[in-house]
Parts: C-alpha cells; structure tokens; sequence
C-alpha cells in the first residue's frame, strides 16, 4: 500500500499495511540546534536546512527531502508563508500580522509574546484595529504548482498546514490573557465580537488557501490551544458555550471546500473536551500529549474515542524522549502503537517539536522503531503488557 492508500485506511479505522509516520509541520518538526546534531550524528552532508527557519516563534526548521526519505516519512507538508509581519525596532524580535508583538528569549531559540495589541479595545472601536489583509497572495503564493506537483508525483500524503492562528489562541494574544478570561464572564459582547472578527478573518484566508491546494491534499491541520499542563484552560460549559460552536464553523468551512480530513492541535490536559470534538467535525486529535493527566493511558483513550476519531503524536517530548534509555523508549514506542494503532486510526510523530534537549540517537531510534513495530500493532501486545511505561517509572 502507498502511504496513501494507508492514510485512507487507517482513517476509515481499517488496519493499514503499515503505519504511518510523520514529521516536518511547523507544530511538529525539529528545532534548528537539534537539527545540527542530528546531522552531526548521522554524518549526513545533504542536510543542510538548519537555516531553513519553518517556524520563527520555535526555531524550528524545514527538514530535507532527505531527511525525510532516511526516516520513512508518510507525509509533505504545504506550509502558508509568514505575510504581514513586521520587525521591532525596540528590541529583537517582530510583530506578527495579527498585531501581536514578540521579543526574542536567550539566543533566539524561542520568542515570547510581548503585549497584547486590543487590550484596552471597547466593542465600539474594535473595527478601528489594522486587521490581517485575508487576501494577501505573497500568503499562498506558488503553493498550488507545490501541491500540484507532489500529488502527480508522488504517493505522500499531503497535508495543508495550519495558518497559525485559533479563535481562542488570538483572542488570548491579542487581548491579554487575563483581560480575555475575564470579558468571557463580564463583557461577552466584546469577547464574542472579538472571536467572530477572528473567525471570518481565517475562514476568509482558508477559502484563498484551498483555492490554491485544495484538489490535491488530504489533510488539513487547524490550531489552538485549550488546556494547561494540568487541567483545561477554560470550563467544559463555557467551551461549549462561546467556543465550540465557532470552532465548529471553521472546521465546516475548511471542509466544505476541499475533500479533506480535518486535523485538530490542541495541547494540554483536554480528556474532559476529547468527546466534543467529533460533533466539531474533527477526524484527527493532535498531539495527544502523554505527559499530561489523563492522556496518558493511551489504551482507554482509543477504547473511549477511536471509533469517532483518529490520534496523531503520543510520543512525548517533554520528558521520555529528552530522558529515556534506549530500552524505555522502544518500550514506550511499542505501547503507543499498541494502543493507537489497532484497526488504523494512528499516525505517529513526537507531541510537539523535537526540541534541542533531545539526543539525536533517540530521534533516530523514535523512527527507525516506529517502522519496525508499525507493521503488526497487536503483536506487541506480549511486549507491552506488564510492563510499567516511562512515566510510571518515573513517577
């Protein structure tokens, strides 16, 4: 099977030949350090993006082809370009196209947000901000002969990556979070004016983007973010009050234009919200973050919600792959295939970005294991099985 007649599988929940593996979407690539010593590590002269910046905020970066090749890697990415974005003057950093100002931390390998552009906004001024221009084709330019070409060309599945933006996400960034907390509870008129501006604003760039790449894509990734490490960043009754349903009219959107399933990212201790986001048309749950309460048990979470929705990520980056030994971390790629990957439903990738605190033999090991054990999920049922996981042991 080519990896896309396996994506095709595996999200009609039916066993694929082999399962698929991903890496390269700018939540969900390497960080440009870690891409250094990978290199190094593989003694691979051919990789050289490590400039190649994918994701400003991360520092990550676009990793070869032949990175890609080397790693097995079911997937290809078609990625907006960064439009709109402005450089500080004050201190190093840029002004993102949603007014959101960002300073850079340390040596560059991460920026913060630095202040909120509409906190001292009313609903009767709110117009009045220099909203993102949705129709800007420097956006999406020379997307579509990409698309075009690696659908005629290849067997990859090809995702269209997010526009990075969320109608929660923004709203935080752009209003302040504890401002924005609060208008959810005092001032909805604003809070809902503020999310609608946010959510025709996007629907209006996905309708430009799938008018570029939409006959030849697969898969659609959208972002936000709804919990903490610990617990959900917002009460399940006020998700499904003032955010849910306008989620939701994105994700129709997006579906309405192209024949794509539809991906959804939010990090965080999210099991309360897990049974909301079929009804939102999601197909796919990404990262599913093992390290957080209550995604940890893989096994319950596709005996809850598998037949609703496929799983994305489960390896985690925050602890196991920066600290396993090698021993822990085959048995914990083991126990994710495992759980996820009976009757299809599961690509796997790491939860977020590799980070630079990873060593380069485990993300050689992370792929190079996930390949050999993807190709019979329920025969490692005697490995996994009385077998504590990484973070039982470390608990």
């Amino acid at each position: 099977m080519t990896p896309r007649e396996c994506f095709h599988a595996a999200m009609n929940h039916e066993q694929p030949e082999r399962l698929l593996l991903d890496m390269g979407k700018h939540i969900g690539s390497i960080h440009r350090r870690a891409y250094v010593k990978l290199k190094e590590y593989l003694g691979d002269s051919s990789m050289i993006n490590e400039n190649v910046i994918l994701d400003r905020m991360a520092q990550t970066v676009v990793p070869d082809e032949s990175l890609l090749q080397r790693f097995d890697i079911d997937f290809r990415w078609i990625v907006p370009h960064w439009v709109q974005v402005t450089e500080r003057k004050d201190v190093p950093g840029y002004i993102d196209m949603w007014g959101v100002p960002y300073k850079a931390a340390g040596d560059w390998d991460h920026c913060v947000v630095d202040g909120a552009p509409v906190r001292h906004a009313t609903l009767q001024n709110i117009d009045d901000f220099q909203w993102p221009d949705p129709n800007d084709p420097e956006q999406f330019r020379g997307l579509r002969d990409k698309a075009k070409h690696l659908y005629e060309n290849t067997d990859y599945v090809i995702g269209a990556d997010a526009i990075k933006a969320g109608v929660l996400m923004n709203s935080l960034q752009m209003r302040g979070y504890d401002q924005f907390f609060m208008d959810l509870v005092i001032d909805r008129g604003f809070a809902e004016a503020l999310m609608n501006r946010i959510l025709t604003t996007l629907k209006e760039m996905w309708s430009r983007y799938m008018e570029e790449v939409g006959p030849y894509v697969q898969l659609a990734y959208v972002t936000d973010d709804l919990g903490s490490q610990s617990s959900l960043l917002i009460s399940p009754k006020m998700f499904r009050e003032m955010l849910k349903p306008r989620m939701k009219e994105l994700n129709d959107h997006i579906k309405s234009l192209a024949d794509v399933k539809l991906m959804f990212h939010t990090d965080g201790a999210v099991l309360p919200l897990v049974g909301d986001f079929p009804e939102m048309n999601v197909d796919i749950l990404n990262p599913v973050q093992t390290s957080v309460s209550g995604l940890d048990d893989t096994f319950a979470l596709k005996e809850s919600f598998g037949d609703r929705l496929s799983f994305h990520g489960a390896i985690d980056v925050q602890q196991m792959l920066p600290n396993a030994t090698t021993e822990q971390l085959e048995q914990e790629i083991a126990r994710r295939i495992y759980d996820l990957g009976q009757s299809g439903g599961y690509i796997l990738a790491p939860c977020h970005n590799i980070g630079h605190d990873i060593p380069p033999e485990n993300v050689v090991t992370l792929y190079e294991k996930a390949r050999e054990y993807g190709h019979d999920p329920a025969a490692l049922q005697s490995r996994v099985e009385n077998t504590p996981s990484f973070f039982s042991r470390t608990k």
